[in-house]
């Protein structure tokens, strides 16, 4: 029987990945898993609200705090380490992670994007402004990605992706709402509980499912 996956969620805002998560576990979509922590970079943000609401402990490692990336990280690192956290999930965390953080956590840190990685991803590609990407350049179709983090944004193996059409008239903003509801809502929770149940395997670039393997 395997142990119960203790997962963090690092967030930097409103926190509506978070919540996500956190209904997925109330529903009881997380086997094997449990949220056990919620970390912000930033301080009184209303993800840190979601946590609390939800019984789930709440901290805050503010950025601002600490003079380098390398030093913000390993104060994440401690807090995530004295907590026995073993899956990280960036909800809409801003911060750059270190490669001394990623390769603490190899293979146990997962990313939503909101585009089909890759396409509209890297470095400036955030939050609205994937959106605004994916429209000015006449695509048809978006989505989001989640995937494994690696030492490059956005180069991780892809776990899951999910495709979402885009609509005549659509803003940045219409098209985000649609995106986190139609994919990232879905996909993120599906990755975790498919993770905590020990059927996730990266080989290579590859991420092979394991009820898909058979």
């Amino acid at each position: 029987m395997l142990k119960t996956t203790r997962i963090a969620v690092l967030v930097s805002g409103g926190g509506t990945n978070l919540q996500a998560l956190l209904d997925a576990q109330k529903r009881g979509e997380l086997p094997g898993g449990e949220i056990a922590l919620v970390v912000s970079s930033k301080p009184g943000v209303y993800a840190l609200e979601r946590a609390e609401k939800a019984g789930v402990e709440a901290l805050t490692v503010a950025r601002k705090d600490y003079p380098d990336a390398g030093s913000f990280c390993a104060a994440l690192l401690d807090t995530l380490k004295a907590r026995a956290i073993d899956l990280v999930v960036l909800a809409g965390f801003l911060s750059i992670l270190t490669p001394e953080f990623v390769r603490a956590y190899e293979n146990r840190i997962i990313n939503v994007h909101p585009a089909l990685i890759p396409s509209f991803c890297g470095k400036g590609a955030y939050g609205l402004h994937v959106h605004e990407m994916a429209l000015e350049y006449g695509v048809k179709v978006t989505g989001a990605t989640v995937h494994f983090v690696t030492e490059g944004a956005d180069e991780g193996p892809i776990i899951l992706q999910k495709a979402v059409d885009i609509l005549p008239g659509d803003t940045p903003e219409t098209l985000q709402r649609r995106v986190m509801e139609e994919a990232e809502w879905v996909l993120l929770p599906r990755a975790v509980a498919l993770f905590c149940q020990g059927k996730l395997a990266v080989e290579g670039r590859r991420v092979i499912i394991e009820e898909e393997a058979q």
